[in-house]
């Protein structure tokens, strides 16, 4: 039993933090009251304050004789109730046809579950939960040639352009600093790494604004917590409004590419005939667009998997013995392979990430970098974008980072910074970008519409040999088996998920406290799947009131059609590569051989696993969906009815175009493209910068 939770973070009640932590100790036993603390702590900083309040609201209901009565037909607080009554009530809002109870029940489940995986413990004590499963974290050896980059200093910049202005709402002169470049850019993930590099390289002064911190290889975090919590957006807790979609993306110097896995694929050549034939992108699917990936391959030395983990293996051996496609993946890395620290940065500096390659680069040739700027709107002024505004966080102790806080800053208070410039490129990710132009007032409706997110459907193996899904090469192989859509469903990619144990716990099943505790006691020898799907639905991201992203999300029929058929082939290749039990994940899930079989009964117990995974539920928080990359929420296209033009620039209500103001990220997919991202949103930033430079030069 769960012990009283001491009064926590966030103006989180005493009261609040005792359910917290019982439903901690409910979901998995041990150390429920730091993880309650944990958990309100990363809620107070990451949730909506809207969704915040429903969360509290859910937490008193449980608490609620009257609300239990209703209920569950007991009048009988949670606190007052058993083990294995608590666990039946979450077991029945998992799967109770009232969406708000399910959408709560995942919301909790998923954050408890995660920390008590992903916390490595009390320093000097540690997780038993990790040592039980036999986890053992890598720490390799951190580069003797670290990046170049140095983010720019407040100070410093006060020196650069114009000097610190009074701000009219009454902020002191200190507080308000102005600089001015030629071109400012918001973000430096694919897109603003790589613009960035170009506009340098063409002898423009550049000012590239990120709202993450800086951390050099030898300041990474060394677990994955502490990664989830300081290079992950939202804290790592990002989903769907409704929870539904479990989302991941970066946020830091870098980006995305800090983090991610590094599976290199472009857009499908007939993702791009699409593209210009549907679209009007001219030239998107020529040889300047093939011209444009040769450059980018070249600058991230692109090359084969050279080392193959097992949960890879598992990809090629069941691929050879179906007579299916399968390969080994091009990635952005060199000279490494044997540990599973990318999620968390790479401390060798051997991932060819923009931190490394580009946005080095452009810091060599003059870019001034500044961290933890986050932009709160465009300054837009007669149709013409003339810089942008954001907010310095006062205290850089809170990153990690080994430099000392700016001392001009006030404790808890940002600072204001202003970037004067005649071109500013927005390229802060498809959630973000919609966010700063929706706040600048521009007012296209096609802003923050269209967004696509590559859904994921999971499929584990558990086999007899140690599979340590968290160990060497990320991704190491795919099958592209499926990747071309048919009549009923669109493509999609097989991968393979290395995640770590926190990840792990969040994305496999849980059907009771005994239950889940078995599984993750065998997860070194679990194989999970995915599928990259070129979605089937579509979203919205909004802006909120408190200058946050809401976002929304829903699958069509073919969408589900198309999850439905990757379950069910990811199932065919575990299983033809010796997997003993094979579970798709969902509330609940679908398994096959969990109980053994009579013999010479398996060939008809798997048929009628493929029937169960053939109608699997999809409806939200009802089958597992994962995504990790997020495109289109500021499409580009020749029509009025796209909101940035073939080249990246904005567009207004009435099709005019904002000069100056550009979106350079994947934002501007005008579909998804069933394939890993990162090296199309380079590409399409190079075509970006292309036009940024000539308007500039025309402008001068």
């Amino acid at each position: 039993m769960a012990t009283t939770a001491p009064p926590g973070p966030g103006g989180w009640s005493t009261a609040d933090l005792s359910t917290l932590a019982e439903l901690a100790e409910t979901f998995v036993r041990g150390g429920s009251v730091r993880r309650a603390n944990l958990a309100a702590d990363g809620l107070s900083k990451a949730a909506d304050p809207g969704q915040l309040r429903e969360l509290r609201l859910v937490l008193r209901l449980l608490e609620s004789r009257s609300a239990n009565l209703l209920l569950t037909g007991r009048a009988q607080a949670f606190r007052d109730r058993s083990p294995a009554d608590r666990e039946q009530v979450l077991l029945g809002w998992a799967t109770s046809r009232l969406a708000l109870r399910r959408s709560a029940f995942q919301a909790v489940r998923k954050l408890l579950t995660f920390l008590a995986y992903a916390d490595p413990g009390p320093a000097g004590v540690g997780n038993p939960l990790l040592t039980s499963i036999g986890y053992v974290p890598d720490r390799p050896p951190v580069t003797k040639s670290p990046t170049a980059i140095r983010p720019f200093e407040p100070r410093a910049a006060a020196g650069v352009g114009s000097a610190p202005q009074n701000d009219p709402s009454g902020r002191p002169a200190d507080d308000t600093i102005t600089i001015e470049a030629d071109v400012v850019i918001v973000g430096s993930g694919a897109g603003g790494g790589v613009i960035a590099a170009e506009l340098t390289r063409a002898g423009r002064s550049v000012v590239v604004l990120e709202a993450g911190p800086f951390l050099d290889e030898a300041h990474l975090p060394t677990d994955e917590l502490d990664a989830f919590d300081r290079i992950y957006l939202n804290h790592g807790l990002l989903t769907t409004w409704d929870g539904s979609v479990t989302m991941l993306a970066g946020t830091g110097v870098g980006g995305g590419t800090l983090v991610n896995w590094m599976t290199a694929i472009v857009a499908p050549d007939e993702v791009r005939h699409e593209w210009a034939r549907e679209h009007g992108i001219d030239g998107i699917d020529g040889g300047s667009f093939d011209a444009d990936v040769a450059a980018i391959e070249t600058e991230l030395g692109v090359a084969p998997s050279v080392v193959i983990p097992p949960k890879d293996g598992v990809i090629l051996r069941g691929a050879a013995a179906l007579g299916w496609e399968a390969a080994t993946i091009r990635r952005n890395a060199t000279d490494c392979g044997d540990c599973g620290s990318c999620p968390f940065g790479c401390p060798r500096g051997t991932k060819r990430s923009t931190m490394r390659v580009q946005l080095a680069a452009a810091a060599g040739a003059g870019a001034r970098i500044f961290e933890r700027a986050r932009v709160t709107r465009v300054l837009v002024e007669g149709g013409r974008a003339h810089g942008v505004e954001a907010e310095l966080a006062a205290d850089a102790a809170d990153t990690g980072s080994a430099r000392p806080a700016d001392s001009r800053a006030q404790p808890g208070r940002p600072q204001r910074l202003i970037v004067r410039a005649p071109q500013v490129v927005v390229a802060a990710g498809a959630l973000r970008t919609p966010v700063v132009l929706l706040g600048s007032g521009l007012d296209h409706p096609g802003i923050g519409r269209h967004l696509r997110i590559h859904p994921v459907p999971v499929v584990a193996g558990l086999f007899d040999d140690p599979i340590d899904m968290w160990r060497g090469t990320m991704q190491a192989a795919r099958s592209l088996e499926f990747s071309r859509p048919d009549a009923l469903r669109n493509g999609y990619v097989i991968e393979s998920a290395p995640g770590h144990p926190g990840l792990i716990a969040l994305a496999l099943p849980w059907e009771g406290t005994d239950a889940h505790a078995a599984l993750l006691g065998r997860i070194r020898h679990v194989a999970p799947l995915i599928a990259v799907t070129r979605d089937g639905g579509e979203g919205r991201v909004r802006r909120t009131a408190g200058g946050g992203a809401r976002i929304d999300y829903r699958l069509d029929e073919r969408g589900v059609a198309t999850l439905r058929h990757a379950l069910v082939s990811m199932a065919r290749l575990t299983r033809a590569a010796g997997a003993r039990q094979i579970l798709a994940a969902g509330t609940p899930p679908a398994w096959h051989g969990r109980t053994g079989f009579a013999a010479g009964m398996e060939g008809r117990a798997f048929a009628v696993f493929e029937d169960a995974l053939a109608a699997f539920d999809f409806r939200p928080n009802r089958g597992s969906v994962f995504s990790a990359h997020q495109m289109g929420s500021v499409r580009m296209g020749a029509s009025a009815d796209h909101p940035t033009d073939p080249e990246g620039r904005v567009r207004t209500r009435g099709a005019g175009i904002v000069a100056g103001l550009y979106v350079g990220d994947g934002s501007l997919f005008p579909t998804a493209i069933g394939v890993n991202p990162m090296i199309t949103i380079m590409a399409v930033a190079r075509r970006v910068a292309r036009s940024i430079i000539d308007e500039g030069r025309a402008a001068g």
